[in-house]
């Protein structure tokens, strides 16, 4: 068997093994090394459509696999905390609030989720404040009647901005990046509120 023989079956394992993979970066590096293989191959044997649509695949795979890794560098970061979601401000409104007023009254209707950008609140039900940079009214949006489980009210006049359900789910279907952040936020207030009812002594 010739070096070129090697190189051809050598890709074509890798391809075979590329169809049992359920994960793109690995599928991506398989691509890459059968390219590089058959671009062996290819040039060996002057197999010049191999060697040419290989040529093409490569660079391809590259900045495929490069995008992969970008992405999941931008969720890890996401997944720590380490993101501003003031880039969402073309996405929403913004809402003042005064000392007392009441963002939205448990029991309400919940179709909006809301980001602090100045001022204090406080979730009534837990004595919970929150400052700004934290945000709220989010659980609403995985609740099957969609109704709001506490009151929040305003203790120091400040602004929010405010984001609809249905332009969340748009963002979550268009940018897997803050579809993580979503997912890993609402997993960390359900935490939260469990630790709370804990310590309350309150089923959780």
């Amino acid at each position: 068997m010739t070096h070129a023989e090697l190189l051809g079956y050598a890709a074509a394992a890798c391809v075979f093994v590329t169809f049992y993979m359920k994960t793109m970066v690995p599928l991506r590096i398989a691509g890459i090394v059968s390219n590089f293989l058959f671009i062996g191959y290819g040039y060996a044997l002057d197999a010049y459509p191999v060697l040419i649509l290989h040529l093409v695949l490569l660079p391809l795979n590259i900045v495929r696999l490069q995008q992969m890794l970008r992405l999941i560098r931008q969720i890890e970061d996401v997944t720590r905390g380490d993101v501003n979601l003031k880039w969402v401000k073309p996405f929403s409104t913004t809402k003042a609030v005064a000392v007392g007023d009441a963002v939205f009254r448990r029991g309400d209707p919940a179709d909006e989720m809301f980001f602090i950008v100045s001022g204090r609140f406080r979730v009534q039900e837990r004595n919970v404040d929150l400052q700004t940079g934290e945000i709220f009214g989010e659980l609403g949006l995985l609740d099957a009647g969609q109704a709001r489980t506490a009151t929040v009210e305003c203790m120091a006049s400040g602004e929010l901005l405010r984001i609809t359900y249905d332009q969340v789910k748009q963002l979550c279907l268009q940018d897997p990046k803050f579809g993580f952040y979503f997912l890993h936020l609402v997993s960390k207030r359900l935490f939260h509120n469990l630790s709370l009812e804990s310590r309350n002594g309150q089923p959780g």
